[in-house]
Order: structure tokens, then sequence, then C-alpha cells
């Protein structure tokens, strides 16, 4: 299972970065005393409302996929990585199913695979669409040329989203680059 990571922002600055645990210590070594940070879920570009003076324990209650080791339930295989859900399928389904070889779990993640493969790229792109929008939706609305950014995005053109996004803070700009394109910005010497 892979940990997700969160950023934190202050004042358009990046503070910290990390699990769960590292960012609220990062945070907290960063004596910011009680004024506003922005964290976002690395993975989503989702912004968390994570309390700084809480409970890691009340934090995982209200974000379960923040914890940094997997909860080990008695079915599936978790060493695998498989997990037990439920699947519900009319009885043409099942007896379909129960002729193919591998038994029915294995059919499924067969077709699962098959029909995922096409998409993988288009899906990957919306993904980071999405990621960074909800980033920028949050924290850059008004930096200059956010409109153009937002089209630039979405037309998945790096060249004009970069260029839209070059007099906004440094911190500001990688964390969207990163999220938008899978880029880490090249230092200007700064």
């Amino acid at each position: 299972m892979i940990t997700l990571t969160l950023t934190a922002f202050w004042r358009q600055r990046q503070i910290a970065q990390g699990t769960l645990s590292e960012l609220l210590q990062q945070i907290q070594s960063a004596n910011i005393q009680r004024e506003s940070v922005f964290i976002f879920n690395d993975r989503s570009g989702k912004r968390l409302d994570i309390p700084l003076n809480g409970d890691i324990a009340d934090i995982l209650a209200v974000y379960p996929e923040l914890a940094e080791t997997p909860v080990v339930k008695s079915r599936g295989r978790p060493k695998l990585g498989v997990l037990p859900k439920e699947v519900t399928l009319l009885p043409r389904h099942w007896e379909w199913l129960a002729t193919q070889p591998g038994g029915a779990s294995a059919t499924l993640r067969r077709l699962i695979d098959r029909a995922r493969k096409p998409g993988k790229a288009v899906d990957n792109k919306r993904q980071r669409h999405d990621r960074a929008y909800h980033f920028m939706y949050e924290i850059a609305g008004d930096l200059p040329d956010y409109e153009a950014s937002l089209s630039a995005l979405f037309a998945d053109d790096e060249a004009a989203f970069t260029a839209s996004i070059e007099n906004w803070p440094q911190d500001i700009r990688q964390y969207a680059l990163r999220l938008a394109f899978g880029k880490e910005e090249e230092s200007q010497g700064t």
C-alpha cells in the first residue's frame, strides 16, 4: 500500500511535505502559531481540513487514507494488497464466471486489466489536470493569469501553462507544475 504524502503552504510558501506525522512535526517546528496553513493531498491536489493541534488518531478518524501503516483485515490477501470488497452481479454473470479458468476473482481482475489498458494515458492526463485544478482553485485564484493557466492546463499545453504561472510565488508555481505535468521546475539560480 502506498502511503499518501501531504504538502503544507503558509503565506504562499511551502513549509512542509511528507506523511501525516512528518508534516505535523514540520509545521509545529515552523512555529507558525495560529495562522492559516493550507494542507494538500499530493495524490488528489485537494485541500484537507486538518487541525494542527489535533491528535493523529482524531485526524485518522476523519481521513483514514492518511494512515502510514495499513490496517490488516482478516479476509483477502493483505500481504499481496488484496482487499475484500463486495461485488453484486446477476445470476447469469455468476454462472458465466463459474465456467472461466481461475475462478471469478481471477476472471474479473483480467477483464478489468484489459479494460484499463487503452484508457490509461487518458486517465493519467485527467488525474493530473484534476489534481492541479483542485490545488490552484484553493490557493491561486487571485494570482495573475489564473484563468490563462487553467486554459493551458486543460489544453494540456505545458509551455503555455508554464508561461502563465511564471509570475506566481515560486513554491506555488513549482507545486502546480509538479501536480499538472509531473515536472519539477528547473532552478534559476534562486
